[in-house]
C-alpha cells in the first residue's frame, strides 16, 4: 500500500492507494462498482457540475475558468485541421465547447451528469451526449479529443485508452490534463492532497504512467505543460481538508514553493500532456 486516504468531500469512507511498479501508477481501493460510483459526486460542492458562484471561492474558480479557457483554445488551434473537428470527454457544464464553437470548430461533448449536461446543452446547440454516445462514434473521426481533468476518473482505462486512439485520426491529437501525485505538494499534504480526491480518482498518475499507458496503443507523448494555476487551488483544498479551514496564506505558500521546486523538476502539481496518434 502506498498511502491511506479519506473521501473528504462526500463519503467520509477511506481508501488505499496501491502502487503499480510497473506503471508508476496509484489505484484506487476498494474501486467502486460501476453502480455505486454516482453517489460519491452528489455533492452541490463539486464544481465542474455547477455555473454556481456561491462564495469567494467559488467565484475566483470561474474567473480562473475564464483564463484557462482562452488557453485552452490556444492550444488546440494548434492542432486544427480544416475540418476542425473536436470530442471533449467529460465536458462538464460546456464552455469549452462553446469557446471551441465560437471559433467555427464542430464539436461533441461527452459529460455522464445529467445536472451539467443539461447547462452544456444550452451553450452548444445540443450537441453533448451520455457516455454511451461514445459507441456510435465513427472511427478516425476527430482532429483533437480532449480530457481536461477526466482519464483519472474513468473506470475500464485501458478500454478508453484504446477506445480514444481509434476515434482519433491518423496523426490526430489526444490532449489530457491529470494530477501528478509526485508534486511537491502532494509529498507536502500527503492524505490531505485534494487531488488524490477518492474514490471519483481512481488513477493516479505519474509522467512515466501516462506515456507507458499511451505506448501500448501506440501512441507518443509529444509535450507536456505545466497547469500552474492548480497548485494553488489544490493546496487551498487540501488546507481545509488538514486544518478545517482553507488558510489563503499557507496554500499560496505552498503552491508557489511546488511550481518553483517544479520549474526544476518538471513535476508540477497537474500536467497537460499533448499525445499524438500514429
Amino acid at each position: 500500500m502506498f498511502l491511506k486516504v479519506k473521501d473528504h468531500s462526500v463519503s467520509g469512507e477511506e481508501f488505499q492507494l496501491i502502487y503499480d511498479e510497473e506503471f508508476e501508477l496509484l489505484k484506487t481501493s476498494p474501486q467502486p462498482s460501476l453502480d455505486t460510483l454516482p453517489s460519491y459526486y452528489k455533492s452541490d460542492d463539486y464544481i465542474s457540475h455547477t455555473d454556481a458562484s456561491r462564495n469567494l471561492f467559488e467565484k475566483a474558480y470561474h474567473v480562473i475558468r475564464q483564463v484557462a479557457l482562452k488557453r485552452k483554445l490556444k492550444l488546440i488551434n494548434t492542432f486544427s485541421e480544416d475540418s476542425k473537428t473536436l470530442l471533449d470527454i467529460g465536458c462538464g457544464t460546456g464552455d469549452f465547447l462553446q469557446a471551441a464553437l465560437k471559433n467555427e470548430w464542430r464539436v461533441t461533448g461527452i459529460e455522464p451528469n445529467e445536472k451539467a449536461r443539461k447547462i452544456a446543452n444550452e451553450k452548444t446547440n445540443h450537441q453533448v451526449f451520455e457516455v454511451e454516445h461514445l459507441n456510435t462514434l465513427e472511427a478516425h473521426s476527430f482532429d483533437v479529443i480532449t480530457l481536461w481533468h477526466v482519464l483519472e476518473h474513468l473506470p475500464k482505462l485501458q478500454e478508453h485508452i484504446e477506445l480514444l486512439k481509434r476515434l482519433l485520426k491518423p496523426n490526430g491529437r489526444l490532449i489530457i490534463a491529470v494530477p501528478n501525485y509526485k508534486s511537491f505538494d502532494a509529498r507536502y499534504y500527503k492524505s490531505f492532497w485534494a487531488a488524490y480526491d477518492v474514490p471519483r480518482h481512481i488513477w493516479h498518475f505519474s509522467r512515466t504512467a501516462i506515456s507507458k499507458l499511451f505506448y501500448t496503443v501506440g501512441m507518443e507523448v509529444e509535450q507536456s505543460k505545466p497547469l500552474k494555476f492548480d497548485a494553488y487551488y489544490v493546496s487551498l483544498l487540501s488546507e481545509k481538508y488538514k486544518n478545517g479551514w482553507m488558510n489563503f496564506f499557507s496554500a499560496f505558500f505552498i503552491g508557489s514553493r511546488s511550481n518553483l521546486k517544479a520549474s526544476r523538476s518538471g513535476e508540477y502539481s497537474s500536467l497537460i500532456y499533448i499525445i499524438k496518434n500514429s
